[in-house]
């Protein structure tokens, strides 16, 4: 099941939907008034509901509505690095013997298509392709057993970062938290409808150029390791969102570096979970 936040031409609020072939299936009025975070809250008592409106509204096709980010707002947005091998690698670091995380503050969370900002703080603006994991039950001290359960789906995102923030400090929450550098999307994909999400091809695309190229089997902690290392830290909720980590390829390890400018267009792209894409601009 794919479901979608998205706003009608014209509307001013948002509405949750069901993605299908045809289009955008708009869930009731009152599943919509729930919000995201709201209808993974209640997804044992709603899944059966929600399968129902395929029986239900017409479709709007997806070029009709504008695809918000599908948890707008997200409590948490956390983030692994150095997590492939290749990124490692590009980077001269050595393999990591501890998860390495940080965060984007909220909001960062972007929308699935909407134009991406090149700050007036920073010159080097940068991509990294990554799968997303959104936290459905959660809780604290999940065993690695447990934490399949604890997904609610994925995503697609995009760890926008500026490198010169980030490497002002030890500490990387500043460069990866500019306004509109958190785009996932285009919907959540549920997890029941991903048989293996540690072996789906990832990649990023710059102007036209595949720039990244790889399989998250290639993940040195998976999926269900972050959960569990998170989870002795916090409590794991509803509409949390996990970027997983980016593999090789991104433009600050190019020789020269090759960063993001205004003008310049963006894709990402995991394998079952579709694809988002954006133009970069000037920061208004």
């Amino acid at each position: 099941m794919k479901l979608a936040t998205f706003l009608r031409a014209g509307a001013q609020s948002p509405e949750i939907g069901l993605v299908s072939d045809a289009g955008v299936i708009p869930a009731p009025a009152d599943i919509s008034a729930l919000g995201m975070i709201g209808l993974i809250e209640q997804w044992d008592a709603l899944s059966g509901v929600a399968a129902g409106w395929l029986d239900g509204a017409d479709a709007i096709p997806l070029d009709q509505v504008r695809l918000l980010a599908p948890v707008p707002r997200p409590n948490k947005i956390l983030c692994m690095g150095l997590i492939y091998a290749d990124h490692v690698a590009e980077t001269s670091g050595k393999t990591p013997e501890h998860q390495i995380w940080f965060c984007k503050q909220p909001t960062a969370a972007h929308g699935p298509f909407d134009p991406i900002d090149v700050p007036k703080a920073s010159t080097m603006v940068d991509y990294e392709v990554e799968m997303v994991a959104v936290i459905g039950k959660g809780g604290r001290h999940i065993s690695k057993a447990d934490a399949p359960a604890a997904i609610f789906g994925y995503c697609v995102g995009n760890d926008v970062s500026a490198r010169d923030w980030q490497r002002k400090t030890a500490q990387w929450m500043l460069g990866k938290s500019f306004d509109t550098h958190g785009p996932f999307g285009p919907w959540i994909t549920t997890s029941d409808a991903v048989s293996d999400p540690h072996a789906l091809a990832i990649r990023s695309i710059v102007n036209g150029e595949v720039r990244q190229n790889s399989n998250t089997s290639n993940l040195i902690f998976d999926v269900y390791d972050q959960i569990v290392e998170l989870s002795q830290v916090m409590t794991l909720e509803p509409g949390d969102i996990i970027y997983t980590g980016t593999p090789g390829g991104v433009g600050t390890a190019m020789k020269p570096p090759r960063y993001l400018q205004p003008g310049d267009h963006v894709a990402c792209e995991v394998e079952g979970l579709g694809r988002i894409e954006a133009e970069m601009v000037a920061e208004r």
